[in-house]
């Protein structure tokens, strides 16, 4: 029996690790539970090493992997947590390389400069922080840490940039402090130590219609891409998504494109035994490429789909690299061609009228062949009460649902809306997040 502490574990990821081929192998214990590492005004970050090195190095039987598929402060807290008790993992040197935007920018310029937008650092508290950008209008201004868009405006032009500093100069702290103490844990290099949390990122906006993700992982230095999916995004701006498809749909010398620039940059990174996704844009017009960004864990987001498509979740990827072991991702074993995960914004803030019971999604899902739905928010609540959106809508259920083609996917989605009660009171509440 091999014993695997979750940070973060909650029951619906619980029922999908349950759910691996060799889940019968695996004892999995909470190190820490979901509300209490994402659910609170500040990151637990502190209690979360301390606490959490307490429980690995007292635990009898003896940790075998430490794993987490939450972003922030998870991702970024398990290479401390592994090291503690001598378990496999990347150094947290290279996690950090993967999660602050800047340093992440400068390594990836290094071995593919030509994917790479024009890029400045910026410090919001200066007095004249404009001062400090370095490229044209318009360009995307964002945290260099932060999750799902918190925090990032796309700025046309100068009043964006006051209004966009207004709001990032308040609220900055809930991801500076914490990830500024795990910082404080690695050894950096001078010019990197000195651009903390508290700082952002300015960057050239990437125009490229096509995004997709890919899913991959290293092990003993060898880079592996299993997976690719599509990004569709809609609202103010382009700015948030509306849909994750998989497979990708983009042209296989594209992907094969891609890859080599994974493995060029996650190697020079020097990231090694745990998974990750990066995420590209390609212009089919030009046949470019740019790099978005790289974060270093799987993204739950994509489970589902992986289960609908290929037969198993990927979170066996996180579990063989956590003990050690080469991975064994699935290929093309499930039930479905196609698979999604569609994303139901508001783009304002309002009160929740009527939001749907148990029972009603337990019926919806049992109406509509492969499909799973998570409700996001609760009746009585209001949309501003959502903790970490990004800076243009408000996610309020996510509908993941497979099938053999666009237009079954598509159908399926309509039918899982037509059977929710979401109703929303939007008379007196302001337009924007």
């Amino acid at each position: 029996m091999k014993h695997i502490f979750v940070v973060g574990l909650d029951d619906m990821h619980l029922a999908q690790l349950r759910a691996l081929p060799e889940a019968g192998d695996y004892a999995f214990h909470p190190l820490l539970t979901y509300a209490e590492v994402k659910q609170q005004d500040r990151f637990p970050v502190a209690r979360l090493l301390d606490e959490g090195v307490s429980v690995l190095r007292g635990f009898e039987a003896g940790a075998d992997a430490v794993v987490g598929y939450w972003d922030f402060p998870v991702s970024t807290v398990l290479p401390i947590l592994r090291g503690a008790v001598g378990l496999p993992g990347p150094t947290l040197e290279a996690v950090i390389a993967c999660e602050h935007k800047f340093w992440s920018r400068r390594l990836q310029a290094e071995v593919a400069a030509e994917h790479v937008p024009p890029f400045c650092v910026v410090d919001p508290f200066a007095d004249d922080p404009l001062a400090q950008v370095e490229i044209d209008f318009p360009f995307w201004l964002k945290p260099v840490k932060s999750v799902l868009s918190h925090l990032g405006f796309r700025i046309d032009d100068e009043a964006d940039f006051r209004e966009a500093i207004d709001r990032i100069r308040p609220a900055i702290g809930r991801y500076a402090e914490p990830f500024d103490l795990i910082m404080s844990r690695a050894r950096l290099p001078p010019e990197i130590a000195a651009v903390g949390g508290r700082h952002c990122i300015a960057e050239g906006i990437i125009s490229a219609p096509r995004q997709v993700t890919q899913e991959g992982y290293v092990h003993g230095g060898e880079v592996h891409v299993y997976g690719c999916i599509d990004s569709r995004r809609c609202g103010p701006k382009g700015s948030s998504f509306s849909r994750y498809q998989y497979p990708s749909s983009l042209p296989p010398a594209v992907l094969e494109r891609m890859d080599a620039i994974t493995g060029r940059v996650m190697g020079h990174i020097g990231y090694d035994m745990a998974p990750f996704n990066i995420e590209y844009f390609w212009d089919d017009v030009d046949d470019s490429i740019r790099l978005l960004e790289i974060n270093p864990g799987i993204s739950k987001s994509h489970a589902p789909l992986f289960r609908m498509v290929d037969g198993c979740y990927h979170h066996q990827v996180m579990i063989d690299l956590g003990l050690g072991q080469a991975p064994r991702p699935c290929r093309g074993h499930g039930d479905c061609g196609l698979a999604a995960k569609f994303m139901v914004r508001e783009l304002g803030d309002a009160l929740v009228e009527r939001a749907p019971t148990p029972a009603e999604i337990a019926a919806a899902e049992a109406a509509v062949p492969h499909s799973r739905i998570d409700i996001e928010v609760r009746e009585g609540q209001r949309l501003s009460e959502l903790r970490d959106q990004d800076s243009y809508s408000y996610e309020v259920a996510a509908i993941f649902v497979g099938g053999d083609s666009e237009a079954e996917l598509e159908a399926r989605f309509g039918a899982c809306m037509s059977r929710l009660p979401l109703q929303f009171e939007r008379e007196g509440f302001g337009p924007g997040a």
